[in-house]
């Protein structure tokens, strides 16, 4: 009897050591009212609902947020890019206006320079001096045509009206029958070079004249 009482106790021990050594059998995540199925079911089931309207209107983290230190390098070098850009063209065309001044500027002072000359050749024909086919015209020709190529125009005729801005009025002339003031009579003729006015044309001017007492009557 007590042989049996034995064997029996040896045999209840050797179950318990087995069932302590397995360990608490795993729960099945599927089963219903595991809460460890609960939230992977939840997960699972966030990443499947989830939309691309979702996803583009998440908040950003403030990682996320913070700028991009590559892209901010690119943008501040585009902004010097094109300010450099804009300074150089400004700087071409202000070069390129300021060459254009200079070069009129020295065509000009090239031409004032020759205007006494050309002064005296008109004398020299009206005189009768510039006989053709003669050295003295065959100069006068040449210097003309050096002053034509620099651009110089002679201007100033009779019978054209009268322009202050361009003719300077050395005597005023009252000419019956004149309605308006006109050139009556050129004493030097005026040269322009573009639109700089290199010498004014002097001219003698014809105004209306004025009425007489009888005339009123």
């Amino acid at each position: 009897m007590t042989d049996k009482n034995f064997d029996d106790n040896d045999e209840v021990q050797r179950e318990g050591s087995d069932a302590q050594a397995s360990g608490p059998a795993p729960q099945n995540p599927s089963v219903p009212g595991n809460p460890d199925s609960t939230e992977a079911a939840a997960a699972e089931g966030s990443d499947d609902d989830l939309t691309v309207d979702d996803i583009l209107g998440a908040e950003q983290t403030t990682d996320a947020a913070a700028g991009d230190p590559v892209m901010d390098a690119e943008n501040a070098l585009l902004t010097d890019l094109k300010r450099l850009t804009a300074e150089y063209a400004n700087y071409r065309r202000r070069t390129e206006e300021q060459r254009h001044i200079e070069i009129a500027r020295a065509k000009g002072e090239a031409a004032k320079g020759m205007l006494p000359v050309l002064d005296d050749l008109d004398r020299a024909q009206q005189h009768g001096d510039l006989v053709e086919g003669s050295a003295f015209a065959v100069i006068a020709e040449k210097v003309r045509g050096v002053v034509e190529r620099l651009g110089v125009v002679a201007y100033g005729e009779k019978g054209e009206e009268f322009d202050p801005q361009h003719h300077e009025a050395i005597f005023q002339q009252p000419t019956p029958g004149a309605t308006s003031s006109t050139v009556l009579e050129v004493v030097e003729v005026g040269y322009r070079l573009g639109d700089v006015e290199l010498r004014p044309a002097k001219v003698v001017v014809a105004v209306p004249a004025p009425s007489t007492g009888s005339e009123n009557q």
